[in-house]
């Protein structure tokens, strides 16, 4: 059966973690405008974009809590395929771009131990654009019953912030969370040789909950 890596209910949502530094600002700066609304013209037009504003960071921090679903290896964000291709030493990677709409918070695509996390810093272009391979970028390893599982978080021309959750030596469950990405990016996981992959360029997929290999 499914498990759920927390024990807060179904559904719920909470916000993600490293989301401070862009959230409490625009909160605060709405509430203020609010409050001085009431006696100023001028702050009654300022609140309206800002709560907009601190309503949409809201929406795009959210973090629900889901079931995680069984199977070797799962999807580690939100978001759609974007490709899927063969890896010279047979491994395939498949590539799953972020739209600013989407989870941003990603999660272990499979049981096992981080055995790195690699900060390498790059550009900042589009996540769907092809020079995105040099965009700022995290690299996980991962210890795993397949054997090392690598998986990449890429910075987009928006998200120009990667927050790792878990350090190396950090075992964890499937479908765990370990990082974020503010706002809309891209993340590969390279599957290794002889594993089928079961989505296809297009699709759609629910970090924890789709299934990106096939029995």
């Amino acid at each position: 059966m499914p498990h759920s890596q927390t024990s807060a209910p179904r559904g719920s949502v909470r916000l993600a973690r490293g989301a401070s530094p862009w959230l409490l600002p625009t909160v605060a700066t709405a509430a203020l405008s609010l409050v001085r609304a009431r006696r100023s013209k001028r702050a009654a037009v300022i609140a309206v974009p800002a709560t907009a504003l601190a309503a949409g960071m809201l929406w795009f921090f959210r973090d629900p809590e889901r079931e995680i679903t069984q199977g070797r290896v799962i999807s580690p964000a939100d978001g759609v395929v974007q490709s899927i291709m063969p890896w010279k030493d047979g491994r395939t990677r498949v590539a799953i771009f972020m739209s600013p709409l989407n989870v941003h918070v990603n999660r272990a695509p499979l049981a096992g131990t981080v055995t790195s996390v690699e900060h390498i810093p790059g550009g900042f272009v589009p996540a769907f654009n092809k020079e995105s391979e040099n965009n700022e970028r995290v690299v996980w390893h991962f210890d795993t019953e397949l054997g090392d599982i690598e998986m990449v978080q890429i910075a987009g021309a928006v998200a120009r912030r990667i927050v790792p959750y878990v350090p190396q030596g950090t075992k964890l469950e499937q479908g765990e969370r370990i990082g974020l990405i503010r706002f809309g990016s891209r993340v590969d996981i390279y599957l290794p040789e002889g594993v089928e992959v079961a989505v296809e360029v297009g699709q759609a997929t629910t970090a924890g909950v789709t299934r990106i290999d096939r029995d």
